[in-house]
């Protein structure tokens, strides 16, 4: 689907050819002498409509305008949350039809916020997608094109922009997470990596087996034991800072199906654990997103893939194992393996000595009870880290909350056989996964991503969300900013040079 951005009057709308235009009407919807004005505000006056979000009107050819169907969409106050429901609702409307080309309208919206533009393509791409790759009669995409119609180019082509590459991004991710096991193994993953590779700026490599074992990766290599399936170390690197700039890093957890190992899972809806690798498909998503929106920023990407099987090879309960750090690991639980592959991951992370690192993981069904659905879980050592991470948060509408980290919620990790062991009770069960990682985290600014809740739905509407896509990206955005007041302020110190002083 193809999105354009054009600036219409309330009049020109009217003249506008399409098959469906969809007009956002606020509560303070200015009146006109047009007959899209006209209408929306009979409607409102003889009580048949109102501007409260989500509510619809729809007419079939109506006299004066061009479009064949117009559908007036209530956006309430105009906020980027008004306008993704109102959005949402209306494309909803228009899924049982033929429709192709569609013009959306934020011409009426004068209050609308800066994000406006984002949000409506965001809620068109979420609409309109539909999982197809294993179907043997794939449903075809009607729509094609998508033309958001505003006032002003100026005011909202940065929001158009950011929504177009957040569109990409959610794709990719939902893409991913939806496959099936089977079409979506390590080796596949890191297939579609090395597509991202093709894009500007964007370089990928790919460790196996061999190289894993070489760098000591003895907790990672633990969990893929059981399977058939060879695991796989993706490396990307998004390079639009300079080779002296930090960068950011992304760790996604990759388990692309998890079956608990000898910790057998239920029968029952596991095969939902196909979504396990849905911090790995975030990340993929993340970079498709950098690709398009070319942020001045380094980042790199980290995604430990492979299968949590239950074989003759399996790692066992009790087994203890040697992390790449050196730290010694009891498994008193196969199923909680996914700390087990980010572990590695975040020893591995120290060599590109990172501003911030966070970690992003369907990692812990205690944080699917604590939270639901609506916010991720975060944690964090460091506040700014976490401050900016709440902040991208609220600002994509893709909501994180802060969780504890205190010493004490790690009491239950210790055991007499190891260092460490890789479970504790069920009380906290989130927090001490967290607290688990922590351990392998003490050497940067580091934050974990519990997604377990927000990167899957369950029930009718089964399939990937594509969070936390929108949540990284306006983090990372939001760092280039910081990094360019950090330069204005290191310029704008005065030199730390010694001076002479001349005496009388």
């Amino acid at each position: 689907m193809d999105f354009e951005l054009k600036t219409l009057t309330a009049a020109r709308l009217c003249a506008e050819k399409c098959d469906a235009l969809i007009v956002l009407v606020g509560g303070d919807a200015a009146s006109g002498s047009d007959a899209v004005s006209k209408m929306a505000a009979l409607a409102i006056k003889s009580g048949d409509f109102e501007s409260k979000p989500g509510k619809l009107l729809s007419a079939y050819r109506p006299q004066g305008i061009s479009a064949t169907r117009v559908l007036f969409a209530g956006a309430g106050d105009g906020s980027a949350k008004n306008i993704r429901t109102a959005v949402s609702a209306a494309m909803v409307g228009l899924k049982t039809t033929n429709v192709q080309r569609v013009v959306l309208s934020l011409v009426g919206l004068p209050k609308a916020g800066h994000d406006a533009a984002r949000a409506a393509v965001l809620a068109c791409a979420d609409a309109s997608y539909a999982y197809a790759t294993t179907k043997s009669k794939p449903p075809g995409q009607k729509l094609q094109r998508v033309v958001l119609a505003v006032s002003s180019l100026a005011a909202n082509q940065a929001g158009f922009d950011k929504g177009v590459g957040l569109s990409m991004g959610l794709a990719l991710t939902r893409e991913w997470a939806n496959r099936p096991a089977n079409h979506a193994t390590p080796t596949l993953l890191a297939q579609a990596a090395k597509e991202l590779g093709k894009l500007p700026r964007i370089k990928v490599e790919v460790l196996g087996p061999k190289e894993v074992a070489k760098l000591g990766m003895g907790s990672f290599m633990a969990v893929a034991r059981g399977s058939d399936e060879p695991l796989r170390f993706i490396v990307l690197r998004y390079e639009g800072g300079s080779k002296t700039e930090a960068p950011v890093l992304l760790i996604g957890k990759g388990i692309t199906f998890d079956t608990g190992g000898i910790s057998i899972k239920p029968a029952a809806e596991m095969d939902e654990m196909k979504y396990d690798m849905g911090g790995a498909a975030s990340v993929l998503g993340t970079f498709r997103a950098l690709a398009e929106l070319q942020p001045a920023l380094n980042v790199v990407g980290l995604i430990p893939a492979c299968e949590n099987m239950p074989d003759g090879r399996a790692v066992k309960p009790g087994d203890v194992v040697t992390s790449m750090s050196g730290q010694t690991i009891e498994i008193l639980n196969t199923d909680a393996e996914g700390r087990l592959v980010l572990c590695d991951a975040l020893t591995y992370a120290e060599r590109f000595k990172p501003r911030a690192v966070v970690d992003i993981a369907t990692l812990t069904g205690a944080c699917v009870i604590a939270l639901g659905g609506v916010r991720s879980g975060m944690f964090s050592s460091d506040d700014a880290l976490a401050h900016a991470l709440a902040q991208a948060g609220d600002s994509s509408m893709d909501l994180c909350w802060r969780m504890p980290l205190d010493d004490e919620y790690a009491d239950g990790l210790k055991t007499h056989f190891a260092d460490v062991a890789n479970v504790a009770g069920r009380a906290g069960g989130a927090i001490t996964a967290a607290k688990f990682l922590q351990r392998f985290a003490g050497k940067f600014p580091w934050a974990h991503l519990d997604i377990a809740g927000t990167a899957w739905k369950s029930g009718a509407a089964k399939g990937s969300t594509g969070r936390p896509v929108p949540l990284l990206v306006d983090f990372l955005l939001s760092q280039v900013q910081t990094s360019k007041v950090a330069k204005a302020a290191k310029a704008a110190r005065p030199s730390s040079k010694k001076r002479s002083v001349s005496r009388a």
